[in-house]
């Protein structure tokens, strides 16, 4: 009686593939994801393929060096116009309210202004005079 391993009972593996570009969330549910079967003597290049295929769409091919700035510029308007798409405008009270809050800080802020002026003026014809 020998101590080898059964050779009838095949050991199988499960490969979990998940890909980057994947928009679902993070669960690692099976049902999920793509999962492939094999046996652990038999060497699988899939993981191989995958990666190898994630470093060509990482690497982007860099446009002809005039179209850049217009390029630059058409990303920042997009990007713009995404931001103020998620702005949450006032309604027309709070904008009455936020336009005399405004208002009245010009006028505290002029009010200053002047006081000082006046102030340094006094001065400056003491020292004159």
């Amino acid at each position: 009686m020998s101590n080898k391993p059964n050779k009838t009972k095949k050991n199988k593996t499960k490969i979990t593939k998940i890909s980057a570009n994947s928009h679902q969330s993070d669960n690692t549910d099976t049902d999920k994801h793509q999962v492939a079967e094999t046996k652990p003597d038999q060497k699988s290049h899939a993981g191989d393929k995958a990666i190898s295929t994630d470093d060509k769409s990482t690497k982007s091919k860099k446009p002809f060096i005039l179209l850049r700035p217009f390029i630059a510029f058409g990303s920042y308007l997009r990007d713009s116009w995404r931001e103020l798409r998620q702005v949450r405008w006032p309604n027309r009270k709070l904008t009455w309210k936020l336009t005399a809050a405004v208002l009245i800080y010009c006028a505290i802020f002029v009010v200053f202004i002047v006081l000082l002026d006046m102030f340094f003026t006094f001065i400056f014809n003491l020292l004159l005079s």
